[in-house]
């Protein structure tokens, strides 16, 4: 579907599933052009195939938020299409839960190399194109782990307050052309369990989804900041279950 003029540019990554694949899709019916990334394409295909069929309008692209040239490639290329970039979803996140005495040391990279590095690199490539538009948006996702630590999560939360801390100083220096949003979910339905390859930790998120809202609810707090008036910033949300005690 041809992108129109004036509709908003949107670029989401690690949106082959879960809150990055439900928040393209309510985007796209909003009216938005969304631009997925993720590794796997043939997910991203049909996702955009998708929501063209029902009228929205959405482009893809192959993304490894791990490496800072192919972010780079990925938005640029979204620039390059269609003149400009209007809100950068930092939404890419790995949650392999252990305790630390499991001494999971690739596990421990993993997770900072996506969940922080990942949006630093997303940072890096989008904020010098709103820069010289003077307009845009950037949504980086943490966690109510970015606000209380337990046990086998250490690692996890670590990467999310380090998420919390880049998006406040981030608010703070961009001053009044460019909105900045951080979104903490709490217990949500996703993918990111199967990652886990540590029993204890596979045990305590057990424990913890027992009790989870869908990605969708996500999706809907996402377009509540987009949608505010450009000089309303949306600074913060957390969202989750009524029923959590989390």
């Amino acid at each position: 579907m041809t992108q129109q003029q004036n509709q908003k540019v949107v670029l989401i990554t690690g949106a082959s599933s879960g809150i990055g694949e439900a928040t393209a899709r309510l985007l796209a019916q909003q009216g938005m052009h969304v631009v997925v990334g993720a590794r796997r394409t043939d997910r991203l295909e049909l996702l955009v195939a998708q929501i063209r069929a029902a009228g929205g309008s959405a482009d893809f692209s192959a993304l490894d938020v791990t490496d800072a040239d192919d972010v780079q490639t990925f938005v640029l290329a979204a620039h390059k299409r269609h003149g400009r970039v209007d809100v950068m979803i930092n939404n890419a996140g790995v949650m392999p839960l252990s305790r630390l005495d499991a001494l999971k040391l690739k596990e421990w990279d993993r997770m900072i190399d996506v969940n922080v590095r990942g949006v630093l690199y997303g940072i890096a490539a989008a904020l010098p194109l709103m820069q010289v538009q003077r307009s845009g948006q950037i949504i980086n996702m943490a966690s109510i782990g970015a606000y209380t630590v337990s046990p086998t999560a250490a690692v996890y939360c670590a990467t999310k307050f380090a998420v919390a801390a880049i998006t406040e100083g981030l608010r703070q220096e961009v001053g009044g052309d460019i909105r900045v949003t951080l979104v903490s979910p709490g217990v949500t339905e996703s993918e990111l369990a199967e990652s886990i390859s540590d029993e204890r930790g596979r045990a305590e998120m057990k424990e913890f989804r027992k009790v989870a809202i869908g990605p969708d609810a996500i999706a809907r707090a996402i377009l509540f900041a987009i949608e505010q008036p450009a000089d309303v910033d949306v600074s913060e949300i957390v969202v989750r279950p009524t029923a959590s005690p989390y």
